[in-house]
């Protein structure tokens, strides 16, 4: 196919793959859309406009080559933009599949400001790689010549499974330790299935696994082994853990019996989608069938928590948010996709307390409005008095966002040094912590934060160890 066939973002309006209707997929757990046909992929790709600066790459985290593999798309030539897309990110997929395009890529493409419709990046992306995954282009991963270094990675998230098939491929062996069963990381357990289907994670992990990587599951450093020991097992180290300790909701009856934190209860979920016995979810405290769901939070989390409450078959479900829809963190799409499934989002609203004989049975809330702004510059809530009103609920669930875990204290390392929000400190030059040889990064580093910058820290992780390693292994040779 010509060159000549980009530019068609006038002839061709935005089109997204076609979402099953709200009932259908609220039935089950499967992906809410399917990947587009060839010739719908092509012409999207098409409406590219090969614009001078991309600004969808600069916007990217990742600075993936869009407008390249976009324009290889159009051109029917698959495979090349299959491998120019794999050059900059070890997940492209995955990445298709869940990152905000509509803040990142989507929402900085230059037809988009033109009032004619974004480049629907994510689903071409998706698209791309699937497709390269059915045809059998996705190759094994080439270890390098041994360097007879070995690596330890502390988390098997987006940020440890990055940095180990770099790390692999330039010849180390690779060690990857995960307290969960499955490699994964919130890929596998946090994010439900209907924004990412198991098996598309999995066949990642089994891909580097067949290529020499060991995964040590079901591994809790600290408890099987402290840090100190897995440094001696080890020429470097890479904390990648992420940030799974749950914010509070500091409101009377917070400890009530159905009170549960986002994570437990994405994890059951994810769990009995697996097929696992989960007591927790058999015995009813982490299903919502039946019950009256009150979610609290305003970010992805909160709208994974409701969306999933849906396909329970809750009575009903809420969203309590103490901003306004315009100030919502989370991804409007998502927004829009849980409100289709029949969520109900009460805006400028917070809990008061949570009431209870012992489960709770009802919300107390305070309406919010919008006063100055912040240091960061949103307009900060504050309580507006002329509104408070109740809510029934058999279960709350808080997902108010996730904190660091205390890794000195967990690992047996107190000489790790943390940042004053708990966060792993360290060189941001080297992404070196304050133990020589101990690199951190993904959220343990930035915080809670997205997928994406997960796979560019493991990304960027992986040289700043390649380069130490290097000089280790000089220095070996010459006190030999």
């Amino acid at each position: 196919m010509a060159a000549d066939r980009m530019l068609q973002f006038v002839g061709h309006g935005q089109s997204y793959p076609e979402k099953r209707s709200a009932e259908e997929r609220a039935r089950d757990f499967r992906e809410i859309a399917e990947r587009y046909a060839a010739p719908q992929a092509d012409a999207q790709a098409a409406r590219c406009s090969q614009c001078g600066v991309p600004y969808c790459s600069v916007h990217c985290p990742l600075h993936n080559h869009i407008p390249d593999w976009l324009r290889l798309t159009a051109e029917g030539r698959l495979r090349e933009a299959y491998e120019l897309s794999n050059a900059t990110s070890t997940m492209p997929e995955i990445c298709g599949r869940i990152c905000p395009q509509d803040r990142l890529c989507e929402g900085n493409c230059v037809i988009e400001f033109s009032g004619h419709g974004a480049v629907t990046i994510g689903s071409v992306e998706k698209y791309i790689t699937d497709t390269a995954w059915a045809e059998g282009w996705v190759e094994p991963v080439f270890p390098g010549k041994p360097t007879g270094q070995s690596v330890g990675i502390i988390g098997a998230g987006p940020a440890g499974l990055t940095a180990a098939e770099y790390l692999r491929v330039a010849g180390h062996e690779v060690h990857v330790y995960d307290r969960h069963d499955r490699a994964g990381g919130l890929l596998t357990y946090g994010i439900p299935g209907f924004k990412l289907e198991k098996d598309v994670v999995m066949r990642r992990v089994e891909r580097l696994a067949a290529d020499g990587i060991h995964f040590h599951l079901g591994f809790e450093v600290g408890a099987d082994a402290t840090l100190d020991e897995l440094r001696q097992r080890h020429d470097a180290i890479l904390i990648a853990t992420g940030v799974y300790k749950a914010r509070e909701i500091a409101v009377p009856g917070n400890e009530a019996e159905g009170v549960i934190a986002a994570l437990d209860y994405l994890i059951a979920s994810n769990r009995k989608g697996f097929g696992d016995d989960v007591a927790a979810f058999d015995d009813g405290r982490l299903d919502a069938k039946g019950k009256h769901v009150v979610v609290v939070g305003g970010g992805d989390t909160a709208m994974d928590c409701v969306r999933t409450a849906v396909r329970q078959g809750a009575k009903s479900v809420k969203c309590l948010y103490r901003r306004d829809r315009a100030n919502m963190p989370g991804s409007q799409r998502e927004v829009a996709n849980a409100e289709e499934e029949g969520v109900e989002f009460v805006w400028l609203s917070a809990p008061e307390s949570f009431t209870a004989d012992r489960h709770v049975k009802e919300v107390a809330v305070a309406g919010m409005r919008l006063g100055a702004p912040d240091a960061s510059g949103r307009r900060s809530p504050e309580p507006d008095p002329g509104r408070q009103f109740d809510l029934p609920a058999d279960m709350v669930i808080k997902a108010l966002g996730f904190d660091p875990e205390e890794l000195p204290h967990l690992f047996g390392a107190p000489d790790l040094s943390v940042t004053r929000w708990g966060t792993l400190r360290v060189d941001h030059q080297t992404m070196m912590t304050s133990l020589p040889g101990v690199f951190a990064a993904g959220d343990i580093v930035r915080g809670a934060s997205l997928v994406v910058w997960g796979i560019r820290d493991g990304r960027d992780v992986s040289d700043q160890m390649q380069r130490w390693l290097r000089a280790k292994a000089a220095g070996d040779r010459q006190a030999a």
